[in-house]
């Protein structure tokens, strides 16, 4: 049963693909990989094959490979980059990851990682490499040809580095004994941009899609959860053949747990003796996998990870209405790592916390399936994840992020500060990454998000830039197109672009499709630029029985306007001024409120009169921007309240 139901997902995922490419040429992956794991000496040996498809006009003279645990060795790139970060405080604190700090330069040489290959063929024919740290050099004795297939077989050896960054063992934090992400040789992506041989440093990364078959042959006493379907889950027993079975009795000393996973650009898996495996199926959907650190006695443990299967059920409905389908055939939270970290079809978490969980799951729309290139684009990738995490969350709990600032307020009502924040500067939703970028633009480290996701001058700058500054994107795109429509995009844009590893371009010119408006100056100003956003009411006054109320535009980027005004007897009207660069401008959101569509602003203008046919002195309040969803750097001039 659980082959047939493999098999059709597959040919339904090969479907999906194929149909899926008519305007971008990809390479093409199939991995079949033998591991020999030994947990006495955290070594293991592989046997990789690898089928490449070079579906591009180019002829290949040289393919790359990523190496990813040589990173974990002193004086690595890794290491230094982590260290020359340490120099540079920010909020009294040093700018490196904490969890990386100075560790790797203190690895003895039993707790570093490493890749070494021992043999490497093309077609059958040895081939000359050369090593690059993290990045494997391959100088091919004959080219591929455009079009062409060639088969790499590969021997290599390694071993597991110290729980240090996102992969390793023995995490005291978790008691999990490996957590084996970024653990093979993996071919680098090769574009319409040519080869992608990105050294690993600190940040995300670039995959190429296809078809992971792997066995692992581990001590019999390890449970593994991962990437892809256990083909033998019969043989393996613990809640893989049906729930709450146990981990069937061998006589072997090891054990081969047998994963096939279709589609995808990455595998990762983690393994431990003391794993406890719960098992939720979706009615009409994927399996869902939970797979934790059992610790005896701590019913609360069982319960929060327990509430982690629960909930993704819950939420999985919501994500697929608002998202796009998940086509996968299952998905697995699994205990590991270092924190939250996304992989194809599983994802390795350090805890229950179902904020992390959320974030992680929705990687597998924005990474696992739209597949940008997460070094150049780590905005579309953690900034939208994030983004989609806040609707999943507000959806789950059924409460604003707002909620949470306000309810912090009622604790402390003397806070005056926070009572600002609350009122006139966050919006309803997505009200921390709005946050976060107003702080960042309050310093002088923020960078364009087109920078590098390594080369960020600081971890602050790149994690508020990604997260915060690429949410803040989708929130305020809903803003200038309307959120109806911005909708629609993030739906459109999964059907048309997933597994085909979009762009910035891709996600604009899309946008501008569905919506009929101009969005190329958005991109120019909010992701080539550092300039800000900054409209106020200037003055206002009566002139032949005309009122008028003048703004001002004093921050670099210009936008539309939506200028809410409140009068005595209660009634309100919003007054929308487009952008000239729009060349049309959105529908009214609310048709409960009068909306009043002006002449286009143009952006080289700093100054714009709006009139209304109320008396001045019946206004009582005027607001640039009521929904908060510009991210007007300060909002303390968009409000007047009158006391006539």
């Amino acid at each position: 049963m659980i082959k047939s139901f493999f098999l059709f997902s597959v040919g339904l995922i090969s479907f999906i693909f194929s149909e899926a490419q008519p305007d971008r040429w990809q390479q093409r992956v199939k991995y079949n990989m033998n591991i020999d794991m030994d947990v006495v000496t955290n070594k293991f040996t592989g046997k990789q094959r690898l089928e490449y498809s070079n579906n591009s006009p180019d002829k290949l003279t040289k393919v790359f490979y990523h190496l990813y645990f040589n990173a974990f060795q002193p004086n690595s790139s890794m290491d230094v980059r982590s260290r020359e970060l340490g120099k540079t405080m920010i909020g009294g604190r040093p700018d490196w990851d904490g969890r990386v700090r100075d560790r790797i330069l203190n690895l003895k040489e039993d707790e570093i990682g490493y890749q070494k290959i021992r043999s490497l063929k093309m077609n059958g024919v040895p081939q000359p490499f050369t090593y690059h740290e993290t990045i494997l050099e391959v100088n091919l004795t004959q080219p591929i040809l455009p079009k062409a297939k060639v088969v790499f077989e590969m021997e290599f050896e390694a071993q597991v580095p110290l729980q240090v960054r996102r992969s390793g063992r023995d995490n005291p934090n978790t008691g999990v004994r490996y957590s084996m992400s970024q653990w093979y040789p993996k071919i680098c992506e090769y574009d319409y941009e040519g080869w992608h041989p990105t050294p690993y440093i600190a940040r995300e990364f670039y995959g190429v899609w296809g078809d992971f078959d792997v066995t692992i042959s581990i001590d019999k006493s390890y449970k593994i959860g991962g990437t892809g379907v256990l083909m033998n889950a019969n043989e393996i027993g613990w809640g893989y053949d049906k729930p709450g079975s146990e981990l069937k009795d061998i006589s072997a000393p090891k054990r081969s747990w047998h994963f096939v996973g279709s589609n995808v650009h990455d595998f990762v898996w983690a393994a431990d003796p003391d794993f406890k495996h719960l098992v939720r199926k979706v009615t009409n959907g994927p399996t869902l996998h939970v797979i934790y650190n059992y610790k005896p006695n701590n019913e609360g443990n069982d319960k929060a990870w327990e509430t982690v299967g629960d909930a993704a059920v819950t939420v999985l409905p919501y994500i697929e209405r608002t998202f796009g389908k998940y086509p996968y055939p299952q998905y697995s939270f699994i205990q590991g790592g270092d924190g939250g970290m996304e992989y194809p079809m599983a994802t390795l978490i350090n805890g229950p916390s179902l904020g992390t969980v959320f974030h992680e799951w929705m990687h597998s729309w924005y990474q696992m399936m739209l597949g940008t290139n997460e070094s150049l684009y780590p905005w579309m990738d953690e900034g939208f994840t994030s983004y989609a995490e806040d609707l999943v969350s507000k959806f789950y709990y059924k409460r604003s992020a707002l909620q949470e600032y306000r309810d912090t307020l009622a604790a402390h009502p003397d806070n005056k500060n926070l009572k600002d924040l609350v009122e006139h500067v966050l919006p309803e939703d997505h009200s921390g990454s709005y946050n976060s970028y107003f702080r960042l633009t309050q310093t002088d480290k923020e960078e364009p998000l087109t920078t590098h996701s390594d080369h960020y001058n600081t971890n602050f700058a790149y994690s508020i830039a990604s997260y915060s500054k690429g949410e803040v994107f989708l929130e305020q795109l809903g803003y200038i197109v309307g959120a109806g429509v911005r909708d629609k995009i993030l739906l459109a844009y999964y059907d048309k672009w997933k597994f085909k590893h979009p762009n910035a371009n891709d996600f604009v010119k899309l946008a501008q499709d569905v919506s009929g408006i101009q969005l190329d100056w958005y991109k120019e100003y909010w992701v080539n630029t550092t300039k800000t956003i900054n409209y106020g009411i200037d003055s206002l006054w009566e002139e032949n029985g005309v009122s008028k109320i003048r703004l001002k535009r004093t921050g670099q980027m210009p936008m539309p306007v939506d200028l809410q005004l409140t009068f005595k007897d209660g009634t309100s009207e919003l007054h929308y001024i487009p952008l000239n660069l729009m060349f049309g401008g959105k529908q009214n959101e609310n048709p409960a409120q009068p909306f009043i569509v002006h002449e286009e602003w143009r952006w080289t203008h700093p100054v714009y009169i709006v009139e209304f046919k109320h008396k001045l002195s019946d206004l009582s309040k005027a607001e640039i921007d009521p929904s908060r969803r510009m991210a007007d750097v300060e909002r303390k001039n968009n409000y007047l309240e009158l006391n006539w």
